[in-house]
């Protein structure tokens, strides 16, 4: 071979090396991976109708629990799935007992806790809180004929047994009522309702939303709303129910509010009426 053939072929096969990695780079680019999904994980009990449950599929669009063959759906479902979407988020529900969704937001476990929790000053101090998802007055919720059930005051409630959810500000209110047997706190609302129906008490304290769906599904019970003026005295935080955050994360909270400024509480109270009226319980 001479020597200007052999210095053409040597050129001839740098350009096609210099191409194939031209054409390698411009490959790699087009495989770039995509940007990971933002996820946004909220945690709450999964049994707290209307607020919150499990069920066995997606039905009305039902969440699927993580780690879990189960769905969640509920009040706060339905209010988390705005949220996601106001985060340009994927929402991801988490199970969790009441008494750990505050440690789990605090600890970065979960981003949000929504699962009807009062906006409290205690509470303030382990995490930040949205503005209010929805505004819950406390009552009474007992069984049809009983001496409970002719109650027009809280103070005709003198020498109730009474219980509510440990706690929660409920299991607080129950001291107004007038020489009260005020049994232990029960760690969840089947609970509660399982000691009303049994007659192991005869008067659980507890949100409008949660004595309405006991009543909704249990035709034997009765909720007790009495007049602003004879009603349990709440404070403005007690019926405030909020999203909890981890302290400090404000463009979390900022999104949340965003959207929830937008929302009155007429519409609030529609989301929980057919919240109620799809309740597992509630067939």
């Amino acid at each position: 071979m001479s020597i200007s053939k052999k210095f053409l072929t040597i050129a001839l096969c740098g350009l096609m090396v210099l191409g194939a990695a031209l054409a390698g780079g411009c490959g790699g680019g087009d495989k770039k991976a995509a940007p990971a999904k933002k996820v946004l994980k909220v945690g709450m009990e999964c049994g707290y109708a209307p607020y919150n449950w499990t069920q066995t599929n997606d039905k009305n669009g039902a969440v699927k629990i993580a780690g879990s063959s189960e769905y969640a759906y509920g009040y706060d479902v339905i209010m988390a799935k705005e949220m996601a979407k106001a985060c340009g988020a994927e929402l991801e529900i988490h199970k969790i007992e009441w008494d750990g969704l505050a440690p789990a937001v605090a600890s970065g476990k979960i981003d949000a806790a929504i699962c009807g929790m009062s906006i409290t000053s205690k509470r303030k101090q382990t995490v930040d809180f949205t503005a209010p998802y929805y505004y819950a007055n406390v009552v009474g919720l007992v069984k049809k004929g009983t001496p409970q059930a002719n109650a027009k005051s809280v103070a005709d409630l003198k020498g109730a047994v009474a219980t509510s959810q440990l706690n929660t500000i409920w299991y607080d209110q129950i001291d107004q009522i007038p020489n009260v047997t005020k049994l232990p706190g029960i760690e969840n609302v089947p609970g509660m309702i399982v000691a009303l129906t049994s007659g192991k008490c005869n008067l659980i304290v507890t949100d409008i939303p949660t004595a309405m769906a006991a009543s909704y599904a249990n035709k034997d019970l009765q909720v007790l709303e009495f007049a602003a003026d004879k009603g349990f005295k709440t404070s403005k935080e007690d019926v405030e129910i909020g999203i909890a955050v981890k302290k400090g994360n404000k463009e979390l909270v900022d999104a949340m509010n965003k959207k929830l400024t937008t929302m009155k509480e007429a519409d609030f109270k529609k989301i929980m009426e057919e919240a109620i009226k799809v309740q597992p319980l509630a067939k």
